[in-house]
């Protein structure tokens, strides 16, 4: 989980359709599975899947830093608008729950912004 820079509400209708878009893009150049994914106006919500080579660190970096510079490069001259992430992020693991519990969170908080 991860949020805007300044947690300004920035992800909504066609930039949060960008964004999960993007994301994808990045699973699949990194061989990652995306299990659920959520993006709301002020934070985004991603449980993947990987291989334990993968640090939750290096998660992180590649999703938010390809994530800004792909959309950055593609739609900030058009928009004038750049995502900007805020520097930290919360990363947990799935070891001590089952996957589903992680997916029905995220999944609540589909349902809580429509």
């Amino acid at each position: 989980m991860w949020i805007p820079k300044y947690r300004q509400s920035v992800l909504t209708e066609q930039v949060a359709d960008r964004v999960r878009t993007i994301l994808h893009e990045i699973a699949d150049e990194k061989g990652l599975d995306i299990q659920n994914l959520t993006v709301q106006p002020d934070h985004v919500h991603l449980f993947v899947s990987s291989p334990p080579k993968h640090s939750p660190a290096l998660l992180a970096n590649w999703f938010k830093g390809i994530s800004s510079r792909k959309y950055n490069h593609r739609y900030a001259d058009h928009d004038g608008e750049k995502i900007r992430w805020a520097r930290g992020y919360y990363a947990g693991t799935a070891g001590h729950v089952s996957s589903e519990t992680v997916e029905n969170y995220i999944d609540q908080h589909k349902e809580a912004e429509a």
